[in-house]
């Protein structure tokens, strides 16, 4: 048997036919991303939401641009909550979950913080409104960043927290969860005027007073 007679007729057929993109979709899906960059980047200069002709002069698009991918500033702001949470996790990975507790607890807060720090503006955006105003999916995503602060207290700190009975396990957890937020941070950083190392030894040293002792 040649070479040529071991490949059927139509897998020869469906090797040479050529792979289509669809061009538009991927434009499309650019401009959705650049849209998202522009409104994050607005939020970090000004502190607040931006407009729509903002966005749109930014990303170098027209306000309809905007509007034909998002049917309105709310909807982008979700938009832009689930691509913060994606980036999130990608550039929140665990370090140094199994070193000693001062490395841990260093390790945690500076993590903690670049997320704060980078992401408080969009925070108080998704969270300006009281709770029981909050459109249900946007008050998903606070509540999907929360749990994820909770759930990295619980990696970070997990021979601490083994130690205590389950009730007062679940008091510190909240209380940790309470200090490492963005509300926390905002204040340490902008109302109390901080500067990042001093803000990282406020959460390092009250997490350090908290956390129960282990052998």
């Amino acid at each position: 048997m040649t070479s040529h007679e071991a490949v059927p007729p139509d897998a020869v057929e469906a090797v040479s036919e050529p792979i289509r993109f669809d061009g538009r979709r991927l434009r499309s899906e650019r401009t959705r991303h650049l849209i998202i960059e522009a409104y994050l980047l607005l939020l970090q200069e000004h502190r607040r939401m931006p407009t729509a002709a903002e966005i749109a002069a930014r990303a170098g698009y027209s306000v309809r641009s905007i509007f034909e991918r998002f049917t309105d500033l709310e909807a982008l702001s979700l938009a832009t909550a689930d691509y913060a949470i994606a980036v999130g996790q990608a550039e929140a990975e665990p370090r140094d979950v199994d070193g000693d507790r001062a490395a841990r607890i260093r390790s945690h807060v500076h993590t903690r913080a670049q997320a704060c720090e980078k992401w408080l503006p969009l925070w108080r955006i998704l969270t300006g409104k009281p709770v029981e105003e909050q459109p249900p999916d946007i008050r998903a995503r606070v509540l999907t960043v929360r749990r994820a602060n909770v759930e990295r207290l619980e990696l970070m700190y997990r021979p601490e927290l083994a130690a205590l009975d389950p009730k007062s396990r679940d008091t510190l957890v909240l209380a940790l969860a309470t200090l490492t937020s963005f509300e926390s941070w905002g204040a340490l950083r902008e109302d109390f005027g901080l500067p990042w190392e001093a803000a990282l030894d406020v959460w390092a040293s009250a997490i350090e007073r908290m956390l129960p002792q282990v052998s």
